[in-house]
Parts: structure tokens; C-alpha cells; sequence
């Protein structure tokens, strides 16, 4: 089931990194951001308080669809990862079976 949903997550996730860089270029700052380069038309449709909250929303939303992939992601790639419990299966057996096994005589020359 984790293998069905591990594609669309992580595109999704991109989707959702690459919307939240342009909707945080796209803000105004101290120094206008990116919508300063369009000149005084950017500050009609993005200036005032309507657009600054409706960017702080998307902004919030989207931020939101990130972190809840991420976590997704992080625990679907740690709990479903077959291999790491072999491993640790495989090195748990090497060690009980090392600790049964007697040490290499040493000689007593100095």
C-alpha cells in the first residue's frame, strides 16, 4: 500500500515546494520582492490589505500541504523500508552468533 502512495505524495510535495517558493517571491517585503520588478501595476493587484491577506492564506495553506507531505513522506520511507529491518536482522544474527563463537588464542610474546 505505502508503494501506491509514495508516487503521488511526493509529487504533490514538489508541486506544493515549488507554489510556496513563487507565492513567497510573489509578496511584497521591505524590498517589494518579485512584485516590485513589474512596476506600479503590481502594486494595484498585490498591494493593499485584500491581497496581502489573500497571499498570507495561500501562503499558510500551502506551507500546511508541505509539511503534512513531508511527515508523510519521512514516515512512509522509515516504517516501509523492508531492508533496513533485514539488515538489522541479519547484523542481530551475526552478533549472537559472534558472541558463541570463542576469541582467537593470542600468543603471550611481548
Amino acid at each position: 500500500m505505502a508503494e501506491i502512495l509514495h508516487t503521488p505524495i511526493t509529487v504533490i510535495h514538489v508541486l506544493a515546494c515549488t507554489f510556496l517558493m513563487l507565492v513567497v517571491l510573489i509578496q511584497p517585503g521591505k524590498s517589494g520582492g518579485l512584485g516590485a520588478l513589474s512596476g506600479a501595476g503590481a502594486q494595484q493587484v498585490f498591494g493593499g490589505r485584500g491581497a496581502g491577506n489573500f497571499l498570507t492564506k495561500t501562503t499558510w495553506a500551502t506551507a500546511g500541504i508541505f509539511f503534512a507531505t513531508s511527515m508523510t513522506l519521512a514516515y512512509l520511507s522509515s516504517s516501509a523500508d523492508e531492508s533496513l529491518q533485514r539488515k538489522s536482522k541479519i547484523a542481530s544474527e551475526k552478533k549472537a552468533s559472534s558472541s558463541s563463537t570463542p576469541a582467537p588464542a593470542t600468543s603471550g610474546k611481548k
